[in-house]
C-alpha cells in the first residue's frame, strides 16, 4: 500500500467508521476553522472580491472531500442544458494535469496532460472544457473562444473568487457527512449549515428532505480494447471478477457491480491514481472492470480482459426545470 493510500485509509476510519480523532486532527480542525472563517469574512467585507462573468455560472460542489459523484452530475447538467438550447462550457481544476496554467482542452486531449476528469467530461458532453486553478480566467477563455452562454464549474463551492448565480451541493447518500467535523478531524470542508444557502441539494443514492434524488445506473460493460464491443452486466452474473478503481470513493463502484450479481475482488486506489498497467495484471484470466474515469489512463494497457463500465444518471425533471428557469430569468434580466 502506498503512503497516500495508507493515509486515506486511516482518515476514512476516523471520519466514517468511528475511530478516535487524534490530537493533531483536533488542533488542525481549529486552525482550519479559523483560516476558513477569516477568508469568508474577507469576501463578506469586500476586502477580497469575486469575479463576475458576462454569463451565468453554475457551481456543482460538495461539503465533503472525496468522491460524491460531482463529475458525472456536471456531465448530466451540461447535456441537459444543451438539450434545452444552451451552449454550456465547463471549467475544472484539472487534478493530475501535467501543467498548472489555464488551458482549453484540444481534441484528443490525454489524461496525463490535462487530467482524467476534464478529459472524461469533454468526451461525455462534447462541450468545451478548460482547466486551471484560476477558474475565472478559465471561464473567460471559454466565453471568448467558444461563445458559451453558461458556465458550469466542476467543484468550486468553496472557491469564492468566482461569482456564481446557482449553487448545487451534492451529498453522498451512503456516507453522509461522516462524524460531522471539519478537516482534518472530519471530512467536511464547510459546516453542514451551508446547505441552507445553496440553491439546490442533490443526494446521490439516498433521500433527504427538500433534496433531489440522484440515481446512478449501469447496464453494460465495454471492452477497453474495442469500445464498440459491449456486453450486458447480466452476462457476468455469478462470475468472479476483478474491479479496479482510482476514484474518490471506490467502494461505490464495487457496490454497484455487486448489486448486479458479480462476485468482486476489489482493488481500490487513491483518486487520480496514475495507472501504469501493473494495477491491471493478475495471476488469473478473470475479467477486470474499471470506471469510465480511469479508462483514458488505462487505455494504453488494454487487452481483452478489461471492461469499462459506463454509468447513467437519473434525476427528476424538476431539477433541470429549476436550473433552466433560473438561467432564463437571469438572461432576460440582462
Amino acid at each position: 500500500m502506498s503512503l497516500r493510500a495508507g493515509i486515506e485509509t486511516r482518515l476514512n476510519r476516523i471520519w466514517y467508521e468511528g475511530a478516535a480523532v487524534p490530537w493533531w486532527a483536533d488542533v488542525g480542525e481549529r486552525l482550519y476553522r479559523t483560516v476558513f472563517g477569516l477568508r469568508r469574512w474577507a469576501y463578506a467585507l469586500g476586502l477580497r472580491r469575486s469575479v463576475q462573468l458576462a454569463v451565468p455560472v453554475v457551481i456543482v460542489g460538495n461539503l465533503t472531500v472525496g468522491g460524491t459523484g460531482k463529475t458525472p452530475l456536471v456531465a448530466w447538467l451540461a447535456n441537459e442544458l444543451r438539450q434545452r438550447g444552451w451552449q454550456p462550457g465547463i471549467v475544472t481544476r484539472g487534478y493530475g494535469a501535467a501543467a498548472s496554467d489555464v488551458r482549453r482542452l484540444p481534441p484528443g486531449a490525454e489524461p496525463a496532460e490535462f487530467g482524467d476528469e476534464p478529459v472524461w467530461l469533454a468526451h461525455a458532453t462534447g462541450c468545451p472544457v478548460a482547466i486551471g486553478r484560476r477558474r475565472a480566467i478559465a471561464a473567460r477563455l471559454l466565453i471568448e473562444r467558444d461563445g458559451v452562454d453558461v458556465l458550469i464549474s466542476d467543484d468550486g463551492l468553496q472557491h469564492w473568487s468566482l461569482a456564481r448565480d446557482f449553487e448545487v451541493a451534492l451529498v453522498d447518500g451512503q456516507r453522509g457527512f461522516g462524524n460531522g467535523r471539519l478537516l482534518p478531524a472530519g471530512p467536511l470542508r464547510e459546516p453542514v449549515e451551508r446547505l441552507q444557502r445553496v440553491d439546490a441539494v442533490v443526494v446521490n443514492g439516498g433521500q433527504r428532505e427538500g433534496a433531489f434524488a440522484m440515481q446512478v445506473r449501469a447496464e453494460r460493460a465495454l471492452s477497453l480494447r474495442d469500445l464498440a464491443h459491449a456486453k450486458p452486466l447480466s452476462a457476468f452474473v455469478g462470475e468472479r471478477v476483478h474491479a479496479v478503481a482510482g476514484i474518490g470513493n471506490p467502494r461505490r463502484f464495487f457496490d454497484l457491480l455487486r448489486s448486479h450479481g458479480l462476485s468482486v475482488d476489489a482493488h481500490p486506489y487513491p483518486d487520480h491514481h496514475p495507472f501504469d498497467g501493473s494495477e491491471l495484471q493478475f495471476d488469473d484470466d478473470l475479467p477486470v472492470f474499471i470506471t469510465e474515469k480511469d479508462a483514458g489512463k488505462c487505455a494504453p494497457h488494454a487487452d481483452g480482459r478489461i471492461w469499462v463500465v459506463p454509468i447513467d444518471i437519473e434525476l427528476p425533471p424538476e431539477f433541470g426545470d429549476l436550473i433552466h428557469r433560473r438561467l432564463h430569468a437571469l438572461k432576460a434580466a440582462t
